[in-house]
Protein backbone atom coordinates (compact mmCIF):
# COMPACT_ATOMS: atom_id res chain seq x y z
CA UNK A 1 0.00 0.00 0.00
CA UNK A 2 2.86 2.55 0.63
CA UNK A 3 4.22 2.25 -2.99
CA UNK A 4 0.68 3.36 -4.05
CA UNK A 5 0.46 6.26 -1.87
CA UNK A 6 3.93 7.02 -2.43
CA UNK A 7 3.30 6.79 -6.66
CA UNK A 8 0.47 9.07 -5.51
CA UNK A 9 2.41 11.72 -3.90
CA UNK A 10 4.67 11.32 -6.41
CA UNK A 11 1.84 12.37 -9.19
CA UNK A 12 0.38 15.19 -7.07
CA UNK A 13 -3.18 16.09 -6.78
CA UNK A 14 -3.42 17.04 -10.83
CA UNK A 15 -1.83 13.71 -11.93
CA UNK A 16 -4.37 11.85 -9.37
CA UNK A 17 -7.29 13.46 -11.27
CA UNK A 18 -5.72 13.56 -14.76
CA UNK A 19 -6.00 9.48 -13.59
CA UNK A 20 -9.26 9.58 -12.61
CA UNK A 21 -10.65 11.20 -15.35
CA UNK A 22 -8.37 8.57 -18.19
CA UNK A 23 -10.58 5.65 -15.88
CA UNK A 24 -13.83 7.38 -15.86
CA UNK A 25 -12.99 7.35 -19.73
CA UNK A 26 -12.46 3.98 -19.83
CA UNK A 27 -15.31 3.14 -18.42
CA UNK A 28 -17.72 5.32 -20.82
CA UNK A 29 -16.08 3.50 -23.16
CA UNK A 30 -16.61 0.76 -22.60
CA UNK A 31 -20.67 1.32 -21.53
CA UNK A 32 -21.39 3.71 -23.78
CA UNK A 33 -19.45 4.03 -27.16
CA UNK A 34 -18.72 0.50 -27.66
CA UNK A 35 -22.36 -0.40 -27.67
CA UNK A 36 -23.77 2.52 -29.54
CA UNK A 37 -20.60 1.65 -31.99
CA UNK A 38 -22.66 -1.92 -32.60
CA UNK A 39 -26.14 -0.80 -32.82
CA UNK A 40 -25.46 1.74 -35.38
CA UNK A 41 -23.43 -0.97 -37.38
CA UNK A 42 -26.62 -3.05 -37.13
CA UNK A 43 -28.51 -0.10 -38.38
CA UNK A 44 -26.57 0.03 -41.08
CA UNK A 45 -27.05 -3.44 -41.90
CA UNK A 46 -30.39 -3.29 -41.86
CA UNK A 47 -30.97 -0.29 -44.25
CA UNK A 48 -28.98 -1.56 -46.45
CA UNK A 49 -31.27 -4.69 -46.31
CA UNK A 50 -33.73 -2.62 -47.11
CA UNK A 51 -32.27 -0.82 -50.01
CA UNK A 52 -31.55 -4.38 -51.84
CA UNK A 53 -35.21 -5.73 -51.35
CA UNK A 54 -37.37 -5.87 -54.37
CA UNK A 55 -40.07 -3.66 -54.29
CA UNK A 56 -43.25 -4.61 -53.69
CA UNK A 57 -45.12 -5.92 -56.82
CA UNK A 58 -48.62 -6.77 -56.72
CA UNK A 59 -50.01 -9.79 -57.79
CA UNK A 60 -52.25 -10.52 -60.81
CA UNK A 61 -55.81 -10.96 -59.92
CA UNK A 62 -56.23 -14.42 -61.45
CA UNK A 63 -52.99 -14.92 -58.81
CA UNK A 64 -55.19 -13.69 -56.13
CA UNK A 65 -58.55 -15.48 -57.11
CA UNK A 66 -56.22 -19.06 -57.00
CA UNK A 67 -54.69 -18.18 -53.62
CA UNK A 68 -57.66 -17.65 -52.19
CA UNK A 69 -59.49 -20.47 -53.45
CA UNK A 70 -56.57 -22.46 -52.14
CA UNK A 71 -57.07 -20.94 -48.54
CA UNK A 72 -60.72 -21.42 -48.58
CA UNK A 73 -60.18 -25.17 -49.29
CA UNK A 74 -57.91 -25.84 -46.70
CA UNK A 75 -61.18 -25.53 -44.41
CA UNK A 76 -64.21 -28.62 -44.13
CA UNK A 77 -67.50 -28.02 -46.19
CA UNK A 78 -70.41 -26.94 -43.78
CA UNK A 79 -71.56 -30.77 -44.04
CA UNK A 80 -68.53 -31.83 -42.03
CA UNK A 81 -69.91 -29.33 -38.98
CA UNK A 82 -71.45 -32.68 -37.09
CA UNK A 83 -68.09 -34.71 -37.48
CA UNK A 84 -66.17 -31.83 -36.23
CA UNK A 85 -68.92 -31.45 -33.32
CA UNK A 86 -68.18 -35.01 -32.37
CA UNK A 87 -65.13 -35.30 -32.55
CA UNK A 88 -65.09 -32.14 -30.41
CA UNK A 89 -67.27 -34.21 -27.77
CA UNK A 90 -64.76 -36.80 -28.12
CA UNK A 91 -62.05 -34.93 -27.18
CA UNK A 92 -64.18 -33.69 -24.10
CA UNK A 93 -64.91 -37.71 -23.11
CA UNK A 94 -61.20 -38.20 -23.51
CA UNK A 95 -60.28 -35.43 -21.08
CA UNK A 96 -63.03 -36.72 -18.37
CA UNK A 97 -64.97 -33.62 -18.23
CA UNK A 98 -68.43 -32.85 -17.21
CA UNK A 99 -70.33 -30.85 -20.17
CA UNK A 100 -73.36 -29.55 -19.62
CA UNK A 101 -76.13 -28.03 -22.16
CA UNK A 102 -74.16 -25.69 -24.85
CA UNK A 103 -74.84 -22.70 -26.76
CA UNK A 104 -74.55 -22.83 -30.58
CA UNK A 105 -74.90 -20.40 -33.58
CA UNK A 106 -73.77 -20.81 -37.35
CA UNK A 107 -72.97 -17.18 -39.03
CA UNK A 108 -73.80 -17.51 -42.76
CA UNK A 109 -71.38 -14.69 -44.14
CA UNK A 110 -72.47 -13.04 -47.22
CA UNK A 111 -68.65 -13.68 -48.54
CA UNK A 112 -65.89 -15.82 -47.03
CA UNK A 113 -66.04 -18.47 -44.46
CA UNK A 114 -69.06 -19.53 -42.49
CA UNK A 115 -68.42 -19.04 -38.33
CA UNK A 116 -70.17 -22.06 -35.98
CA UNK A 117 -70.27 -20.74 -32.56
CA UNK A 118 -70.09 -22.85 -29.90
CA UNK A 119 -70.13 -22.09 -25.70
CA UNK A 120 -69.08 -24.89 -23.95
CA UNK A 121 -69.98 -25.06 -19.74
CA UNK A 122 -67.85 -27.57 -18.43
CA UNK A 123 -66.74 -28.87 -14.96
CA UNK A 124 -62.94 -30.85 -14.21
CA UNK A 125 -59.67 -29.76 -12.85
CA UNK A 126 -57.43 -27.58 -14.28
CA UNK A 127 -54.98 -29.98 -15.76
CA UNK A 128 -58.21 -31.23 -17.06
CA UNK A 129 -59.85 -28.37 -18.89
CA UNK A 130 -56.31 -27.36 -19.78
CA UNK A 131 -55.68 -30.53 -21.85
CA UNK A 132 -59.08 -30.89 -23.65
CA UNK A 133 -58.10 -26.77 -25.40
CA UNK A 134 -55.00 -28.59 -26.42
CA UNK A 135 -56.21 -31.35 -27.60
CA UNK A 136 -58.60 -29.04 -29.40
CA UNK A 137 -56.06 -26.55 -31.08
CA UNK A 138 -53.98 -29.27 -32.15
CA UNK A 139 -56.59 -32.08 -33.70
CA UNK A 140 -59.17 -29.64 -34.70
CA UNK A 141 -57.08 -27.07 -36.85
CA UNK A 142 -60.57 -24.81 -37.69
CA UNK A 143 -61.21 -24.26 -34.11
CA UNK A 144 -60.61 -20.84 -32.58
CA UNK A 145 -60.70 -20.00 -28.49
CA UNK A 146 -62.54 -16.60 -28.16
CA UNK A 147 -62.80 -17.53 -24.80
CA UNK A 148 -62.31 -18.81 -21.53
CA UNK A 149 -63.80 -18.25 -18.40
CA UNK A 150 -62.69 -20.68 -15.05
CA UNK A 151 -64.58 -19.99 -11.76
CA UNK A 152 -63.63 -22.22 -8.18
CA UNK A 153 -67.63 -22.22 -5.84
CA UNK A 154 -64.93 -22.46 -2.97
CA UNK A 155 -61.44 -22.33 -1.90
CA UNK A 156 -60.09 -25.57 -1.66
CA UNK A 157 -62.34 -27.23 -4.12
CA UNK A 158 -60.22 -28.88 -7.06
CA UNK A 159 -63.41 -29.19 -9.47
CA UNK A 160 -63.74 -25.94 -11.82
CA UNK A 161 -67.00 -24.32 -13.47
CA UNK A 162 -65.51 -23.41 -16.81
CA UNK A 163 -67.22 -21.71 -19.93
CA UNK A 164 -65.29 -21.88 -23.26
CA UNK A 165 -66.15 -20.15 -26.31
CA UNK A 166 -65.25 -21.71 -29.74
CA UNK A 167 -65.33 -20.44 -33.60
CA UNK A 168 -65.63 -23.55 -35.72
CA UNK A 169 -65.02 -22.02 -39.46
CA UNK A 170 -66.60 -23.75 -42.84
CA UNK A 171 -66.39 -23.32 -46.06
CA UNK A 172 -70.29 -22.17 -47.44
CA UNK A 173 -72.25 -24.96 -49.24
CA UNK A 174 -71.34 -25.03 -52.38
CA UNK A 175 -75.02 -23.70 -53.62
CA UNK A 176 -74.86 -20.68 -51.85
CA UNK A 177 -74.91 -17.79 -53.87
CA UNK A 178 -72.90 -15.42 -52.32
CA UNK A 179 -69.86 -18.00 -53.21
Amino acid sequence: MSRLTAWLNRLGAAGVIGVGILLACAGFYLSAVVPAGRELAAQRLAAERMRTRTPYQPVAAEGRAEELRRFYNLFPPVEKLTDELERLYGLAREAKLELAQGEYRLEKQTTGLWSYRVVLPMRGTYPQIRGFMAAVLKSIPIASVDGLRFERKKIGETLLEAQMRLTLHFQPREDNPAR
